[in-house]
């Protein structure tokens, strides 16, 4: 492999290169390994560790080639939005830009209603729902105020939750491993079970697509890693690696201590834990720390994503794509504070606004975890038929590292991420042999189709604005 070195100075917009080869993979870990949807991907059962794996071998890998690739090839600041833009012009580029930054501020609140959740269940679980809401809403602007500070501080964010979730996840498997030998299984381990089905493993399917996305949120900061070109494949392989293990541990923990219809979708990880460990009084005390630790990969995963996607809704917007507010830099830091700012007041909005809507925190998750997901997966769609056509038209630009294979291999793998982001858009609202259910699907569908024609409104300004 070729490569290519990238002074470690200021990059091409007078951004600084703080990011090394360990800050990306662990930017990297951190992004991917998500914890608040665990529980969610080990209710299919114990198929869902079949799942894994199949989606490991022909989603996660591809999509992990494919965005070494681009990432290498193009370290401009923006990532996906600078490589669909290369690839479809300027339009395309700002429905990717529009769909990455506003999926994450709708994103937000799921995170913290889950983080209100899990701390009502360690301090105060008589806790109310509107409690929690305005819990959310403080930690959606902790989370402005973090981003907005310099990359060189706020990185150290991700850094220590990337080592706290992998803590927990190898904690929840190494307990498992020994509950399963010592007590049994809570859920049994055969051939038949471990068959993926196409019922209920389908419904959460898309949940497993989606905990393996984030491989080119690093490239938002593409400007200000220390040498892209180098440092991006070699974190996307060591990131890659310890991703899917830490899953299957942390899966298996799950499955092994609670049936999977004890399972729930906010008090799993903590219902987990208190399972494996026991009644104790060092294990309650290690209970604690784990859902403390828990809390912070929470905060940690929110920061570590509007890192990357209020980046690449800057980029946009300094390519005339997005509004000007979104371009705003902060003074000092060089940081993007208009895209921030308006982060958090959306996510503030939403958050109100579906507590309005939900009955119960756990519907609250759901919902505007359905909702945002759809949002976010719009993008890689043209993430991947952007990348085989920039592998066609841009046959100059220096690769230093390639995707191995003939045109029809990459038209391959291409073609497989595109299923599975295709499917997973469309198995959050229906089930193949089940009926829609309206009172859930509606306001999830409704949603994305208002998100996506006020993007639509949005780039038409812009686009009268720069002709």
């Amino acid at each position: 492999m070729t490569v290519i070195n990238t002074p470690a100075t200021a990059g091409r917009g007078g951004f600084k290169r703080v990011l090394n080869a360990l800050d990306m993979t662990l930017f990297t870990v951190c992004a991917i390994l998500v914890i608040d949807t665990l529980a969610a991907s080990a209710k299919v059962g114990i198929s869902s560790l079949t799942w894994w794996v199949i989606t490991f071998f022909f989603f996660f890998v591809p999509y992990g080639l494919i965005v070494a690739e681009l990432g290498a090839a193009y370290p401009g600041e923006g990532g996906i939005q600078q490589w669909i833009r290369r690839a479809y012009g300027d339009r395309w580029a700002g429905r990717a830009g529009w769909y990455y930054w506003v999926n994450v501020a709708l994103w937000m609140p799921s995170v913290y209603i889950l983080f209100a959740g899990m701390a009502a269940q360690l301090f105060a679980p008589e806790m109310g729902l509107w409690t929690k809401i305005a819990i959310g809403i403080v930690m959606t602007w902790i989370t402005v105020g973090v981003g907005i500070a310099s990359l060189a501080t706020s990185k150290w964010v991700p850094n220590v939750g990337a080592v706290v979730k992998a803590a927990i996840m190898l904690l929840m498997g190494v307990a498992g491993i020994w509950v399963a030998f010592t007590r049994g299984m809570a859920n049994d381990i055969t051939f038949a079970s471990l068959t993926p089905s196409w019922d209920v493993g389908l419904a959460f399917l898309p949940v497993v697509v989606y905990n393996f996305l984030g491989f080119e949120l690093m490239s938002g900061a593409g400007e200000e890693m220390q040498n892209p070109a180098r440092d991006v494949p070699v974190a996307i392989i060591i990131a890659g690696l310890a991703i899917v293990t830490f899953y299957l541990l942390a899966t298996f923990g799950i499955l092994a201590a609670l049936p999977v219809d004890q399972i729930g979708l906010i008090e799993g990880v903590l219902d987990t834990v208190g399972k494996l460990l026991g009644d104790s009084e060092l294990a309650k005390a290690v209970t604690m720390i784990v859902g403390l630790g828990a809390l912070y990969t929470f905060f940690a995963n929110m920061v570590t994503w509007t890192l990357g996607a209020n980046r690449t809704a800057q980029a946009a917007a300094a390519d005339g794509e997005l509004p000007a507010v979104f371009a705003s830099l902060h003074p000092t830091y060089n940081t993007p504070v208009g895209a921030f700012l308006l982060t958090g007041l959306v996510s503030t909005v939403v958050i109100v606004l579906y507590g309005l809507m939900a009955g119960t925190a756990e519907d609250l998750f759901w919902s505007l975890f359905a909702f945002s997901s759809i949002v976010f997966l719009l993008p890689y769609l043209l993430v991947f038929v952007a990348f085989l056509k920039l592998r066609r038209v841009d046959v100059d630009v220096p690769r230093p590292y390639r995707v191995p294979g003939n045109r029809a291999v990459i038209v391959i793998l291409a073609s497989l991420c595109f299923f599975f982001v295709a499917q997973a858009i469309i198995f959050f609202v229906w089930v193949p042999g089940e009926g829609i259910d309206w009172k859930t699907a509606g306001p999830i569908i409704g949603g994305v189709v208002l998100t996506a024609l006020l993007g639509e409104v949005i780039l038409a300004i812009q686009g009268r604005k720069s002709a």
